[in-house]
């Protein structure tokens, strides 16, 4: 079974309604996810991963700038609910930020795998199947 086959889940997270708008549209359009769950706060995301009874997420595609909760905060959050367990998960940063330092403090997580300016490509979206662990 491939890693794209075994996909079952793509979680976006931000704020903007629409960049959620085109990123929905995008990652649909490529084909490869069965389902794909929206949050406007990292907060209501983090939370949704805390409930046993969802499907397990195999892709975040992440916005780093939102309100309450920021996509590194988020990071920080996860790792201290799940630990070792969340690095199997693939986040993908997407921004609109042209700051270096964001790009510095992504690549201090290891379960980010790709770091993308927006807006994303159904190419990109493709490209990240193959990042997958098998």
């Amino acid at each position: 079974m491939s890693n794209i086959e075994r996909m079952c889940v793509a979680m976006i997270v931000d704020d903007d309604e629409m960049d959620q708008f085109f990123h929905h549209k995008t990652i649909n359009d490529a084909g490869i996810f069965s389902e794909i769950i929206s949050f406007y706060y990292a907060a209501d995301a983090l939370e949704y991963l805390k409930d046993p009874n969802t499907c397990e997420i195999d892709v975040i595609f992440l916005d780093i700038n939102m309100p309450q909760m920021n996509g590194f905060e988020f990071l920080e959050a996860a790792y201290a609910e799940f630990g070792d367990s969340f690095a199997k998960v693939v986040v993908v940063m997407v921004t609109s930020s042209l700051d270096p330092q964001d790009l510095e403090n992504a690549n201090k997580f290891d379960v980010v795998k790709e770091y993308i300016n927006k807006p994303i490509s159904v190419e990109a979206v493709q490209n990240i199947g193959k990042l997958l662990p098998s």
